[in-house]
């Protein structure tokens, strides 16, 4: 039998799995750094919690996760052409004490069995929209152009140096990076947009992961974002996961299977809600399974949502148990 890791190679590398790759299973999800202690991040069902950039976040209770919070006193960036005195990147250098006990948790994981994985969010577009604000970040795009791609950089060169502390200090050999670019059913820029603002950052930011030692890029973006499959390739992402339905999957397998995987094909809505139902579990694991799962290979049955947990207790489990069944039955 594949250990989780050996599996979940031989699937994205179009081998000789023995099941499917069961959700996050092969990933070991190391969630902090020195860096948290000064990041605040509301827990479930708090409010107003102010980050390290000045971001107001609250996580309402039924929710999935912690939003912005974009009344117009708590927008950080009042005037686009002034953003530099609204703007101020916060410390990520540390002392190799301040990382020891987070040393510690990456020593710990079997790299046989799992990948190390340093998760990180927001994302390039995503800080973008936390800072400005969604509407204001869209329009912005138009209006000021040249000091939006001043915003992304000055982000992008953060991020960079704070990947090469974690590169040091963490040694990850994945990296699970989030950051949304669509609603169900389109990006939130086209195409040729998204290239001309992010491109460029997102293969600056991955290549410096990989030249810190991280063999596997996973990119969570559950959204429509099959139009910028491509330039996700372009970047270097290795899985694309919370690939809704939405997107043809089953073509975007046909069609770059072998340049990338994609990992989801049940949408947490379906599945993840008040009163929840088992038999609606297993019936949407098994439409991903039958639809996506086929041929064995370039797929990862997952729920949309971007990390191993769920918004109703025992969701998250159940799929995995269903998975499992489906592994008997399929393979």
């Amino acid at each position: 039998m594949l250990t989780k890791r050996q599996n979940l190679m031989e699937t994205i590398k179009g081998g000789n799995p023995d099941r499917f790759v069961n959700q996050y299973e092969f990933l070991n999800m190391q969630m902090a750094t020195p860096f948290s202690k000064f990041n605040a991040n509301p827990k479930y069902g708090e409010h107003n919690v102010v980050n390290a950039w000045g971001v107001t976040k609250s996580w309402p209770i039924g929710t999935p996760g912690a939003f912005p919070v974009h009344t117009p006193d708590k927008i950080v960036i009042k005037d686009m052409e002034d953003w530099k005195n609204y703007v101020k990147a916060p410390n990520i250098k540390f002392s190799e004490a301040e990382w020891e006990p987070f040393i510690a948790n990456a020593e710990k994981v079997d790299r046989n069995e799992q990948f190390c994985s340093m998760f990180m969010a927001p994302g390039l577009f995503e800080q973008c929209h936390y800072l400005l604000e969604i509407q204001n970040c869209l329009m912005n795009f138009y209006e000021y152009p040249d000091e939006m791609k001043d915003l992304i950089k000055y982000y992008t060169e953060w991020e960079i140096s704070y990947a090469e502390q974690i590169c040091k200090y963490i040694k990850p050999d994945a990296l699970f990076h989030h950051d949304d670019w669509g609603s169900q059913i389109s990006t939130f820029i086209s195409p040729d947009m998204f290239a001309e603002f992010y491109l460029d950052a997102y293969k600056e930011l991955y290549g410096a992961f990989r030249e810190g030692g991280v063999e596997l890029v996973i990119h969570h973006s559950d959204s429509y974002a099959a139009t910028l499959v491509p330039y996700m390739i372009e970047m270097g992402i290795d899985i694309w996961q919370g690939v809704m339905k939405s997107n043809d999957i089953s073509e975007l397998i046909k069609k770059y299977g072998g340049k990338i995987s994609f990992m989801g094909g049940i949408d947490s809505a379906e599945v993840d809600y008040e009163g929840w139902s088992r038999d609606v579990v297993a019936e949407k694991v098994r439409e991903a399974c039958e639809t996506y799962g086929k041929d064995k290979k370039f797929f990862i049955p997952n729920a949309s949502q971007g990390l191993p947990v769920s918004t109703f207790p025992g969701v998250y489990e159940a799929i995995s148990e269903e998975i499992d069944k489906m592994s008997k039955e399929m393979f």
